[in-house]
């Protein structure tokens, strides 16, 4: 099944208003993450498996990539489980994720294979 991922359809799958500079920013987002059609799908399935841990993905407010974060402040075993689903979904879709260190952050950069 295809599903055609736009600027609008994830903002608001993400949980964000639709303006004209959050679509602008989505837009830069998806056209400078590497093959974002290849992967964009998976995303919003990702963003759901999250939610019980308090973790979601956002739009990064430093970079043009969406990031997938969770609470620093989690315990130790909801942490354990966000990297682990992180280092799974990355790996199952071929998808380049770039840890940031002292965090528990993730950006996504793109298809990878």
């Amino acid at each position: 099944m295809y599903l055609d991922v736009t600027a609008e359809m994830l903002l608001s799958e993400l949980g964000y208003s639709k303006t004209q500079t959050t679509i602008g920013q989505m837009q830069e987002i998806i056209d400078n993450t590497r093959e974002f059609d290849k992967f964009a799908k998976h995303i919003i399935s990702l963003n759901t498996e999250l939610k019980h841990m308090k973790a979601y993905i956002a739009i990064s407010n430093s970079l043009n990539y969406l990031k997938i974060k969770c609470d620093d402040n989690d315990a130790p075993e909801i942490l354990a489980e966000f990297h682990e689903n992180i280092a799974h979904w990355s790996n199952k879709y071929h998808i380049e994720i770039q840890k940031v260190k002292k965090k528990e952050v993730y950006y996504i950069i793109g298809y990878n294979k």
